[in-house]
């Protein structure tokens, strides 16, 4: 039954003729309208909807501005919860705000006191200053600024200046500050003070939506759908009319009203929520433009450069099986069979980790670094983490190839694969599951040694279900157990303290459409509809689907970005109703019905004009329940409520549920919970220290990924090493919930390292192109390798005795910035013709030449003596941009492991 709660105001539930279908203590939903607090949205046809819905965003913002100060859009002033504070109250003689002058890396509180109903005025200018000085002194003295953590910023690499900070227009989105031109500091009289002025809480920045939106598109061509409940009905028709929207003269997918061009994940996801039934010639048209020249799926987003930081591009698999099965064209499959084998085949050499079974790369759609990951962690860190949602995706990949190759008669092929996907499976259930908590965590991360960040990953939580990694008793606990909050499921929990809203603390409506799929699966009823409410609420508010909102409120407005008319967004809330309510599951020969209606929304409803394959077919669904009771088809009865893919022509599908009450099905819904900052360790005179992490009550230590003790204070004595060891440091608060594990601190490491510089040790290779100007490299010089310099570069290594050893390299890439671009670079290890590894270099900046960090490290066991090692530019290496592939290299690091 739906939950009921006196919160929603008598007056706005007197207004509505029927009781509410569903009620929580955030917003109400009736037949033919959403209440939420003050605000009403409503059906006055199936085709139009209005809203008096205002976000209020603006209206409550604290005069506390908390910012900091960035070099080149890094966070590199002061170490991580390190801000400085400024009031921003209005001067009683009415003149601008202006921040005293601050010197850069020492921290500023302003010590003015504000009471809790005090707000930010708006249209307040206001003027921050910067004493730059210093670091320009630094510059002149000695050619570099050392920072706060050790590294050193040279003064051929020192572009910009920049503020990042938590009142809008500030951001605290570091990694795009350089397309933010109001916020970049500028010294135009060269004394080197910089200055820039922003206007907070502008009322220009405040987002709104339309108040009434009726249809305009004829999307008669699409499936109908009438129902008892007008609201659902319109909401329906706004997705179709959005679908039709949403397809570009060139006949692909825009992605969004903000958002131009085709991407990979955004159109996979969309086509196998709904796209694939609704408009299966466009959704090709989309995935074939996501492909290369040499027959690859294209990695269009990520981390440092793209593939193979992030790999989830192998979703294109399921959304082109998902057209094979909505339309049966055995051309279409002949054509993305190889297209599909060729990927997973260059993912298996780049990106699989033999030793877990797992595969590497970021999150699946979770691309933006800091939303959801450690600071700490650098591109090559984000490329070794092994995650849960790209796991799933990469099973099912190996899953659909499997039937492809059967289904084409590639019988060695599709056992291969099965192989493959059972190995990944069973690494997900062996590395992620979490036994106490009843979901998975969100994924291995670490360096030499991993350990799982137990947080709950909302969309690899739903795919696990949905594509069976979950066996049925693990799927239906994962249902029960993940963390849901008020407005829906957040994209992971708990948040992650300093980070604005968009993957951290934010609903993404498709994420929660895949979340309802995966509980009307398991029969969970509680979550379906909530499910299905969570979505029905923003759209019909909003009169738009829109790509995410705040997890905490429930507002658009709060997000970092956003976008009306969003692709998947609108799919979600049609997949809903086809796959969802009438239970639509789609397989190669067939079409089976397994209807799922809650009991809050029993009756009549009627889906016309459906097409599948050769055949249209009006549907009628009755009563409520998953069980059915009685189905026809043209009113025969219809055996395993399946039709076979051979119909052809217009057919009547009548199915009769048997109005089953379903057991009661819980839901683990939870509070809004920032997560403790993840901690900075040092070790010194055999002790690891730490500065106190607000809000922390304990902190475990890890040595080497594994539990190594717990303390209440910041201070934990460690052993002098025998072997290799790193420490890391989780901050846990008093409910339990665990801040990331600190950045990876080798102890005395020297011990157990040696360096090889590449300039000698590989005496005949081409030394850097002479347009390279990059300072901080050790030794006589550097390295190039491009795809026309060093294809192949041998160099020898001493090794001291036999043992098991990590071996890495120290690199420059600055072909592009951190989070945008397509220029990682890709090389093959080899000792002799045995393959060690895959070395991956990604982009650490934009022009950034003097910016060196550390390749992912190859484990690899020496014999005791010199031993010649090949980095080759192989086949498999490729990456997404084709032509440059390119990265400076400066020294061979050998650890004893």
């Amino acid at each position: 039954m739906p939950k009921t709660t006196s919160s929603t105001p008598a007056s706005h539930i007197a207004a509505n003729a029927a009781a509410p279908m569903w009620q929580s203590a955030a917003y109400s939903v009736f037949p033919d309208s959403v209440v939420q607090g003050p605000y009403t949205a409503r059906a006055l046809s199936r085709t139009k909807l209005t809203s008096d819905y205002h976000s209020p965003a603006n209206e409550f913002l604290s005069p506390q501005v908390s910012f900091k100060f960035s070099l080149n859009g890094r966070d590199n002033e002061m170490p991580i919860g390190q801000d400085h504070l400024f009031v921003a109250l209005p001067k009683a003689d009415g003149t601008g705000l202006e921040t005293p002058l601050i010197a850069f890396g020492h921290q500023y509180r302003d010590p003015t006191l504000v009471s809790a109903n005090t707000y930010l005025a708006p249209n307040t200018p206001l003027t921050i200053r910067l004493d730059m000085r210093p670091v320009l002194a630094a510059f002149r003295q000695q050619g570099f600024y050392q920072l706060y953590n050790g590294q050193k910023l040279y003064k051929d690499d020192f572009k910009h200046v920049f503020v990042a900070g938590n009142t809008a227009p500030l951001s605290w989105d570091f990694d795009n500050l350089i397309n933010k031109p109001h916020l970049e500091l500028k010294d135009p009289d060269g004394d080197g003070i910089y200055e820039t002025t922003v206007t907070l809480n502008a009322p220009a920045s405040a987002k709104s939506t339309a108040s009434s939106r009726k249809q305009s598109l004829d999307v008669s061509a699409f499936p109908q759908l009438t129902s008892d409940y007008p609201l659902l009905d319109a909401l329906y028709n706004l997705a179709l009319e959005e679908a039709k929207r949403a397809v570009e003269p060139d006949g692909t997918f825009r992605t969004g009203q903000e958002w131009a061009g085709v991407w990979t994940r955004d159109i996979s996801y969309s086509i196998i929520l709904s796209q694939a039934l609704l408009q299966p010639e466009v959704a090709k048209t989309s995935l074939l433009r996501k492909v290369t020249p040499e027959g690859r799926i294209v990695q269009d987003t990520g981390t440092g450069g793209a593939y193979p930081c992030s790999t989830d591009r192998i979703i294109w698999a399921t959304a082109a099986w998902e057209i094979y099965k909505a339309t049966g064209d055995e051309a279409w499959l002949r054509q993305v069979y190889p297209i599909i084998k060729n990927s997973i085949g260059d993912d298996q050499q780049v990106a699989y980790d033999p030793a877990t079974g797992l595969v590497r790369g970021e999150s699946s759609f979770l691309d933006w670094r800091e939303q959801t990951y450690p600071k700490w962690m650098q591109p090559v860190d984000i490329y070794q983490s092994e995650t849960l949602g790209t796991n799933a995706a990469h099973f099912q990949g190996n899953q659909v190839l499997a039937l492809m190759a059967e289904q084409l008669g590639h019988s060695a092929v599709a056992a291969r694969h099965r192989a493959v996907a059972a190995r990944i499976k069973q690494g997900i259930n062996q590395h992620l599951w979490q036994e106490e908590r009843g979901y998975y965590g969100q994924f291995l991360y670490g360096r030499n040694f991993l350990q799982l960040s137990p947080k709950a990953e909302a969309l690899g939580e739903a795919l696990t279900v949905l594509f069976e990694v979950a066996d049925e008793a693990k799927a239906r606990r994962v249902v029960a157990h993940t963390p849901v909050m008020e407005y829906g499921i957040p994209c992971i929990y708990p948040q992650i303290s300093g980070i604005p809203p968009y993957h951290n603390n934010a609903v993404w409506p498709f994420v929660q459409s895949y979340w309802g799929l995966a509980a009307a699966k398991v029969g969970n009823e509680t979550a379906f509809m909530e499910s299905m409410m969570a979505v029905a609420r923003p759209a019909a508010l909003f009169l738009t689907n829109k790509e995410n909102f705040v997890a905490s409120n429930g507002d658009f407005a709060g997000t970092e970005i956003n976008s009306s008319n969003m692709l998947w967004s609108l799919s979600g809330a049609l997949g809903l109703v086809y796959k969802g309510l009438f239970g639509m599951d789609f397989q190669a020969d067939r079409l089976t019905f397994r209807p799922f209606v809650p009991q809050a929304l029993q009756g009549t409803r009627k889906l016309t004009g459906f097409r599948y394959r050769q055949a249209v077919l009006d549907m009628q669904l009755l009563g409520y329940g998953r069980t059915i009771r009685n189905i026809t088809l043209d009113g025969q009865p219809l055996p395993n409520a399946t039709i076979p893919a051979t119909l052809t022509g217009a057919h009547a599908i009548r199915i009769e549920l048997a109005n089953e009450t379903p057991t009661a099905t819980p839901q683990h819904k939870v509070p809004h919970h920032v997560a403790p900052l993840t901690p900075v360790v040092a070790y010194a005179h055999g002790s690891l220290t730490w500065p106190a992490v607000e809000g922390a009550t304990a902190y475990q230590v890890l040595r080497n990924g594994q539990f190594a003790g717990r303390t209440t204070t910041p201070e934990f004595a460690v052993p002098a090493p025998v072997t290799y060891t790193e420490y890391q440091v989780v901050a846990i608060d008093n409910k339990g919930f665990e801040s990331f594990a600190s950045e990876p601190l080798p102890v005395e490491a020297e011990k157990f390292r040696r360096t090889y510089e590449l300039e000698t040790s590989a005496p005949t290779a081409e030394k850097a192109h002479k347009s390279f100007a990059g300072t901080g490299y050790s030794g006589k010089g550097v390295l190039e390798i491009s795809t026309e310099r060093n294809r192949e570069l041998t160099f020898r290594l001493s090794v001291p005795e036999t043992g098991l050893y990590a071996l890495d390299f120290r690199y420059a890439n600055g072909n592009g910035p951190i989070n945008t671009s397509n220029k990682c670079a890709i090389r093959t290890l080899r000792l002799g013709q045995q393959r060690l590894g895959t070395v991956v270099l990604p982009q650490r900046g934009q022009d950034a030449w003097s910016d060196w960090g550390f390749s992912n490290p190859i484990l690899v066991r020496l014999n005791k003596g010199t031993h010649s090692l090949t980095l080759a530019y192989e086949a498999t290496d490729k990456n997404m941009h084709g032509e440059v592939n390119q990265a400076m290299l400066d020294y061979v690091r050998l650890t004893r492991m």
